[in-house]
């Protein structure tokens, strides 16, 4: 049987463990932490904008799984806030248990508190994982999706320090980068002042810290739109962002929260003294990160170069998605990219095809574009996301973005890929 081993447990090595698993192989996901789904311990933001047609393109592929999660542990349904329509908030207080428990009954070994430091290589193939503890874990086939933030030098480097963010470097020990260590160079994200990487989006307030108005609001309505002084507004901030699809003058008008167990605060870190200002926030605290007054983890520092079957160039036998696999930002791109390394891992294994998705379905458009993209100078500078900025306006002058589920099934259908991800292949 095939051996896929996958290094890195957020959405998209979750994803790509469940479709590794369905297409018939034996699959070991390894995970540095002792949670999963990473930072989509912070988020919960799914469906918004071109968010919902690319989750339900991935439903009609066949990987219906974790959003099945997701939309189950919602606590908000077909909302709206500034700028982004139809979404779903799940609570981050439920989802990471119950995506730990669909894994385990699907029968994925899954290594917590494992940190990948090394590799074995023979030639251009990866034949094993060197762990902290010297134990090494083979493989056929490698999915490299660990993510493009820390270790805790580029937060130094590149940001205001260490946030203390869900990620715990200093706990856990640093990301590793396993294409790197395969002899293939990191593709770095920049900003718009040429700084490389860019901070996280949101940070969560401690929900009992809030005026009782303003959880009553969110519990009822799941968002709060709260104006900002005006001495204190700064349109600059909107740049350094990772989350371009947030990066609207309302987001810098306005502080907007959004009910996700926790108080989704949507902006990269914003000082306590300005934040207690404001009415119904003057006692204040952030959950995570625990420095959110100051900073926010920096993330784009670790791309791998890949083709659109998210194989990466230069090594036989690897592939890579979510943030690994290019600029993208969310867990629903996490999980779609995700899903297709999984399924191809196995195709590679068998010597067959790999599985390249048409760019009139929403998915296989940005994946080929983000690749395109990235080679450019300003493309470096952009960020690729359904649910807003570049991309979702292209979604929407080419006719991808749909809303109609039974439409999106038939175009799946046209393209003879309906339920492709539940074909066993081994």
């Amino acid at each position: 049987m095939t051996k896929v081993v996958i290094i890195g447990g957020g959405w998209a090595g979750c994803a790509a463990a469940i479709s590794a698993k369905k297409a018939g192989a034996e699959v070991t996901l390894i995970e540095r932490t002792d949670l999963l789904i990473g930072l989509g311990n912070v988020g919960g933001i799914m469906r918004n904008n071109g968010r919902y047609t690319a989750t339900e393109e991935n439903i009609a592929l066949g990987a219906p799984e974790l959003f099945d999660v997701t939309d189950s542990c919602a606590r908000h349904k077909n909302i709206e806030f500034p700028g982004h329509k139809h979404a779903t908030l799940y609570d981050v207080t439920q989802v990471e248990p119950t995506v730990r428990r669909l894994l385990k009954d699907k029968g994925i070994n899954i290594l917590f508190e494992s940190r990948a430091i090394d590799i074995i290589k023979e030639d251009k193939k990866i034949k094993g994982i060197v762990l902290s503890d010297k134990s090494v874990i083979y493989g056929d086939v490698f999915i490299e999706t660990t993510g493009s933030t820390g270790p805790m030098g580029n937060c130094l480097k590149y940001g205001n320090g260490c946030s203390m963010c869900i990620l715990r470097c200093p706990s856990f020990g640093p990301r590793i980068s396993i294409s790197k260590r395969a002899g293939v160079e990191d593709i770095l994200g920049k900003r718009g002042d040429e700084s490389y990487g860019a901070f996280s989006g949101s940070c969560k307030l401690n929900k009992d810290s809030l005026s009782a108005e303003i959880v009553e609001k969110l519990n009822k309505e799941g968002v709060a739109v709260l104006r900002i002084p005006e001495e204190d507004i700064n349109l600059g901030k909107l740049d350094i962002k990772v989350c371009q699809q947030y990066a609207l003058k309302e987001f810098a008008e306005n502080i907007v929260l959004l009910d996700t167990g926790h108080a989704k605060l949507m902006a990269p870190f914003y000082p306590l003294e300005k934040l207690r200002k404001i009415k119904g926030l003057e006692n204040a605290r952030y959950e995570d990160p625990y420095a959110g007054g100051k900073a926010n983890s920096v993330r784009y520092l670790s791309i791998a170069p890949r083709n659109n079957s998210m194989k990466v160039r230069g090594v036989d036998n690897l592939l890579c998605a979510g943030e690994k696999s290019g600029l993208f930002v969310g867990h629903t791109e996490a999980i779609a990219t995700g899903t297709l390394a999984g399924h191809n891992s196995v195709r590679l294994s068998l010597g067959v095809p790999l599985l390249e998705l048409p760019r009139n379905l929403a998915i296989g458009d940005i994946i080929a574009f983000a690749n395109e993209q990235i080679i450019t100078e300003e493309g470096l500078k952009k960020r690729y996301t359904f649910a807003g900025s570049e991309f979702f306006q292209r979604m929407k002058s080419t006719g991808l973005y749909i809303t109609d589920k039974e439409e999106i099934k038939r175009k799946i259908s046209r393209v003879n890929l309906l339920g492709i991800y539940n074909e066993k292949l081994i």
